[in-house]
């Protein structure tokens, strides 16, 4: 409970460091593109059999159940809701995350954020803000670039390895899907960078015990950052179908 009610307070430190200025930009532009330079290719390879193993399952079920011409709906709605945010959400957090607490872990065991904090620079609004916006920003753009890959994965293994329709793979997407699931799975993966970035920054500045720490602080970054995002994740999802209609339903 006491870890918990520190990092809340690190939370709101950081959320009032925000618009404190002089604004980091150069961090800024750093860290996205480190944290997209190490998230892209894994996202990418990891979203195509996400792709081919749902399109497999669901064109199997569709077959049995005689629903053959939505087998492409539910799949790019798999994708797009579930597969899209949970893939950037693992490599956020696996990837992003866990350079971050190692950066800012070998910092602190170097002393840097204390020296930092004695010339008057908060480490909070000169090191943390920018790696929170950069996991939100990448979090975002990364959900588009799985989404999209998981989609066209899905889509050719359908139509090759499963002999389906190309027309209606695609058309019977508009049977079910609507705008709202697109904007709800990329609002999940920005508050997804937001969480990751939090909970590694906080661990990072906290790690004790030397580099033997920085490395537990980096695991425990992991896990933990799984475990709040599956629960977070299943909140948001909650809350949309309760608050959102559902075509068809």
């Amino acid at each position: 409970m006491a870890t918990v009610g520190e990092f809340a307070g690190f939370c709101a430190k950081t959320a009032k460091a925000l618009p404190r200025r002089p604004f980091q930009w150069s961090e800024l532009v750093k860290q996205a593109w480190f944290i997209a330079s190490v998230s892209i290719l894994p996202a990418a390879l990891v979203a195509i059999p996400f792709g081919a193993v749902i399109a497999l399952q669901l064109g199997s079920l569709s077959k049995q159940i005689g629903a053959e011409s939505f087998a492409g709906a539910a799949s790019v709605l798999a994708v797009v809701r579930e597969a899209g945010p949970i893939v950037t959400a693992l490599i956020i957090a696996g990837a992003g995350g866990s350079a971050m607490c190692a950066d800012l872990g070998s910092r602190k065991i170097r002393e840097e954020l204390d020296a930092m904090e004695t010339l008057g620079v908060d480490p909070v609004q000169r090191l943390v803000v920018p790696r929170v916006i950069a996991g939100a920003l990448v979090g975002f753009l990364l959900n588009g670039v799985v989404s999209s890959v998981g989609i066209a994965g899905g889509y050719l293994f359908n139509v090759f390895m499963q002999d389906g329709t190309p027309g209606s793979y695609l058309a019977s997407f508009a049977a079910l899907g609507q705008v709202a699931d697109l904007v709800s799975a990329q609002a999940r993966a920005f508050v997804f960078g937001i969480i990751a970035a939090l909970i590694a920054c906080y661990l990072g500045m906290n790690a004790k015990g030397g580099p033997k720490g920085v490395g537990q602080a980096v695991n425990t970054s992991v896990v933990v950052s799984f475990m709040v995002l599956f629960a977070v994740n299943f909140v948001m999802v909650a809350l949309y179908f309760q608050i959102i209609p559902q075509k068809g339903s």
